[in-house]
């Protein structure tokens, strides 16, 4: 049996590969990879913004090595900026209670 530490990390891992192998090299995100990846994924935190850039925005910030992709390390960069801004918000919503 899997922890839930277990089970989050093979949900990233399951996620990134679903759609890093639609395209070109298999283990690293293109542009269209990226941006449909963060539409199925992570719609809700896009609706908020009004940019139409957003994608390169955050490609252009994921991609370190400026190879015009984005590896599963770059990626685990995102995750965790999003996980850390998430707690953020929660442990501000407790705080004003």
């Amino acid at each position: 049996m899997c922890s839930n530490l277990q089970k989050a990390v093979m949900g990233l891992i399951e996620v990134f590969h679903s759609y890093s192998g639609k395209e070109g090299d298999k283990y690293k995100l293109n542009k269209r990879e990226l941006k449909s990846l963060l539409k199925e994924e992570l719609g809700d935190f896009q609706d908020g913004s009004n940019d139409p850039m957003v994608v390169e925005k955050i490609m252009t910030d994921l991609d370190e090595n400026q190879d015009g992709e984005v590896d599963f390390q770059e990626f685990v960069v995102l995750v965790a900026a999003l996980t850390v801004a998430c707690n953020d918000f929660f442990e501000g919503c407790d705080k004003s209670s």
